[in-house]
C-alpha cells in the first residue's frame, strides 16, 4: 500500500501505541552505496529460493527512492561471503545506483528503503534521527507476554557470535534499548505482537523479547526452542511512513505478509488493523 498524505508527522504513531516523550532515539545510518560501475563480484547463487522476482518485491519507486518487501533470509547489503543481497539485486533491477537508508537482519522480512541519490538518502536518514519516521513490526512468539501492552526498557551490549545481550544498567558498555509492543491475537500455539522501536540497537527486538521470555518463533539465538528449517525468524517490518525528500508529502508503505502458513493464520487479524498501522 502506498498512500501519500499531508498529515502532521508528529501525530503519526503505531496503532494503539502513543509516541513517547523523552530523548530522541539513536538510529544507525549508513553512508555506503552500491554503484553499478563498481567491480564487486555478483552475489553467489542462493541455496534457497526467494519468492517471486525483484520486480514483485517493489513497494514504491520514483526518481529519488525505491522500497522493497525483502524476503526473509536475504541480506540487505553485501557481506564477506558474497551472499545474495538486496542492495546489489535491487540496483541491477532498478538500473540505478542505490544508497541504503536502514537495514533489516537477514532472517527478517519486510520494508527496506533505498535512496537513488545520496541527497535522498541523507534527507530520509535525518528523519530517522529526528524521529519523524513511523515504523512498525509484526512478531510471532511462542509465549504470550504477561502484559498485553507494555513499554520495555533494557540495557544491551553487543556479544560474541553476532548477537546482543541484555545486561545490568551498570555495565558501561551497554546502551539503553526501548520498545513498545501490543498483543493482537493468537492462533493455535502462537501469538502476534505489534512492535514499535523507540531506539535502534542491534538485534534489539530479538534480545528484548527473549529477555521477557517471549522469543520470536524460530529465533534459537534468543531462546526459542527450535529454529525454522529455512533459518528465518518470524519478524516482519510491516509499515514505514516518512516525508518524501522532495515533495514533503507523507508516504506510507505496507509490506504484505510472508506467504508461510504461520503468517497467513494471522491474516484476518492483521486485515482489521487501521490503515497506516
Amino acid at each position: 500500500m502506498v498512500n501519500p498524505t499531508h498529515r502532521d508527522t508528529q501525530s503519526l504513531t503505531s496503532s494503539g501505541i502513543p509516541r513517547p516523550a523523552g530523548p530522541r532515539p539513536e538510529v544507525r545510518t549508513f553512508a555506503k552505496s552500491y554503484r553499478l560501475s563498481q567491480s564487486l563480484p555478483m552475489p553467489a547463487t542462493p541455496k534457497q529460493q526467494f519468492p517471486g522476482r525483484p520486480g514483485d518485491w517493489v513497494l514504491y519507486k520514483d526518481n529519488q527512492l525505491i522500497a522493497f518487501n525483502k524476503p526473509a533470509g536475504l541480506a540487505v547489503v553485501p557481506d564477506k561471503k558474497g551472499s545474495p543481497n538486496l542492495l546489489q539485486i535491487g540496483a541491477a533491477y532498478a538500473h540505478h545506483d542505490l544508497y541504503p537508508i536502514h537495514r533489516l537482519d537477514r532472517p527478517v522480512s519486510g520494508v527496506v528503503l533505498f535512496g537513488k541519490k545520496a541527497s535522498a538518502q541523507a534527507k530520509v536518514s535525518e528523519q530517522f534521527q529526528e524521529r519523524t519516521i513511523s515504523k512498525t513490526y509484526l512478531a510471532i512468539v511462542g509465549e504470550r507476554p504477561k502484559e498485553d501492552e507494555a513499554t520495555l526498557v533494557h540495557f544491551i551490549r553487543e556479544a560474541k557470535g553476532n548477537s546482543s545481550e541484555v545486561v545490568d544498567s551498570s555495565d558501561k558498555t551497554a546502551k539503553r534499548a526501548e520498545l513498545s509492543y501490543r498483543y493482537l491475537g493468537s492462533s493455535d500455539r502462537y501469538h502476534l505482537l505489534e512492535i514499535q522501536l523507540l531506539t535502534g540497537r542491534k538485534h534489539q527486538i530479538r534480545a528484548q523479547l527473549g529477555a521477557i521470555g517471549s522469543p520470536l518463533r524460530g529465533d534459537e539465538k534468543y531462546g526459542f526452542k527450535r529454529g525454522n528449517t529455512d533459518k528465518t525468524i518470524d519478524l516482519h517490518a510491516f509499515t514505514l511512513a516518512f516525508d518524501h525528500p522532495i515533495s514533503g508529502s507523507r508516504v506510507e508503505l505496507q509490506a504484505p505478509l510472508p506467504d508461510e502458513p504461520v503468517w497467513q493464520a494471522f491474516s484476518e487479524i492483521i486485515a482489521q488493523l487501521p490503515a497506516g498501522a
